[in-house]
């Protein structure tokens, strides 16, 4: 039976919701999020494990401003679909951004599809439970629209501020489902 870890750390954005099991970091929201895991603090659980130390390690390191380098062990649990989306992500490099549409030409070129959803690749991206180490912040929609952040847009754009991504051509939508 996997044990359930739970921690909370400081940010310059904000309190974040670690989680863990024995495996690895499985979840990071920051606080109040669109899909902050309230359940979680119900369960039995930890706060000490050494994953957090690693990832709070990390997280200094991040929000100092430079790049931080190997990841901390994740654990992410989803469908085959979303693992296979999350994975694209943790390769989108550091101060760099991509379009939905790419990850969806990416994820059907390697199933061998013709294509695939820009749509369903933003329901797997922004359910992503381990955010900033697993960089949903750093895809855009096609035109450059800023949408669908769970954290909320304000955080996206300091997180690519920080990462001193070129914020010209994108921009922030006035009204959609995904604000």
């Amino acid at each position: 039976m996997q044990h359930l870890y739970l921690r909370t750390c400081k940010t310059p954005l904000g309190n974040i919701l670690l989680a863990g099991d024995d495996i690895g970091l499985t979840g990071l929201w920051f606080e109040g999020e669109k899909y902050f895991p309230t359940d979680l603090f119900a369960q039995e659980h930890r706060q000490d494990h050494p994953i957090f130390v690693k990832t709070e390690r990390w997280l200094d390191t991040y929000f100092s401003g430079r790049e931080p380098g190997e990841l901390p062990p994740v654990h992410m649990v989803g469908t085959p679909f979303q693992l296979a989306v999350w994975e694209v992500l943790c390769h989108i490099p550091y101060g760099q951004t991509t379009t939905y549409g790419a990850i969806a030409r990416q994820i059907a070129a390697q199933n061998g599809l013709p294509h695939m959803s820009a749509q369903a690749v933003g329901g797997a991206v922004g359910h992503n439970s381990i955010s900033i180490i697993v960089p949903c912040h750093r895809v855009v929609g096609s035109t450059g629209s800023l949408t669908g952040y769970a954290g909320g847009i304000d955080k996206k754009i300091a997180l690519l501020k920080l990462e001193q991504v070129d914020l010209s051509g994108l921009f922030v939508p006035r009204k959609g489902t995904a604000l």
